[in-house]
């Protein structure tokens, strides 16, 4: 429950940290990033809601892109669509605007990285579309709640992410490589975590890959592609999820005249709970059995 003087820091403008959105709603945290009052990431806030990964882009574009996450659902797995032009997202949340509600986005032009801002009001269009796709820091609430630990949240720092080897199924002009993120795991609770993450299919589900990170094509953990090195202690394995800055890499490659993403770790917040699938899966079962 927040405090009355804790509420109304929320409420106005003046910066915030991520340990005062710590206790925030999940619309309490969007609110603050469309004002400008938070601009950083977003692992470990609203405990408890779906986090999403964003592809923002033109239509003709978006039908093929929509195939290459259906083929590739680890690394893409698809939460929602918006229609054409229009900035909202209602199944994702009632007062979300697309423009304004990530804590920073990337532009891109013809495959080059131009801008990374908090607002892309000026750079919306009526042709675009946006995909928001599922993250692992949404199944990062289960690990804790089940005490197995989650380095960089326990560190306040991005969760580390790698470019790998692992190729993906080709949709039209999109393809490439996978993205995954890595989390040290205590190595007798690794077959937990993989139990755990498995029932988030839509949040990249149960992991890609543990132990060595040749394996899957990376050179040295220290130096993460994206977000921040965590260490891995003794007695600890790490354990690979697929990521969803992996659809930001292919947009890329794709060299499309525009398209925008969410900067990596700065994620949309929705309302939607991060175990409703969970729990249309365990009714769709019990329905089979029955």
């Amino acid at each position: 429950m927040l405090c009355a003087d804790h509420l109304v820091r929320l409420m106005t403008s003046q910066p915030l940290t991520h340990s005062d959105l710590k206790p925030a709603s999940a619309s309490q945290v969007r609110a603050a990033i469309r004002r400008g009052s938070y601009d950083g990431h977003t692992a470990g806030l609203a405990a408890g809601k779906l986090q999403c990964n964003l592809a923002i882009l033109p239509q003709a574009y978006a039908l093929d892109f929509l195939r290459f996450c259906q083929r590739n659902p680890k690394p893409c797995p698809i939460v929602g669509v918006s229609d054409t032009g229009d900035a909202h997202l209602p199944t994702l949340g009632h007062d979300i605007d697309i423009r304004s509600d990530v804590s920073k986005y990337r532009i891109f032009r013809d495959g080059v990285l131009t801008d990374e801002v908090t607002d892309i009001s000026d750079v919306w269009a009526d042709d675009l579309v946006t995909v928001a796709l599922g993250c692992s820091f949404t199944f990062e609430n289960a690990l804790l709640r089940n005490d197995i630990p989650v380095r960089h949240i326990e560190t306040g720092r991005n969760v580390p992410m790698y470019r790998t080897t692992i190729d993906l199924t080709p949709a039209g002009r999109f393809s490439g490589q996978m993205v995954v993120t890595m989390r040290p795991i205590p190595e007798g609770q690794v077959a937990e975590a993989k139990t755990i993450s498995s029932a988030y299919p839509q949040a990249h589900g149960s992991p890609i890959a543990v132990g060595d990170p040749a394996q899957i094509g990376i050179a040295d953990l220290s130096t993460p592609d994206w977000g921040d090195a965590v260490e891995v202690r003794a007695g600890e394995v790490p354990v690979y999820w697929a990521c969803g800055v992996t659809p930001q890499n292919v947009l890329l490659d794709a060299k499309l005249p525009l398209c925008i993403t969410h900067s990596p770790g700065h994620m949309l917040i929705s309302d939607v709970a991060e175990d409703a699938e969970t729990t249309i899966l365990s009714k769709q079962n019990i329905n089979k059995e029955n």
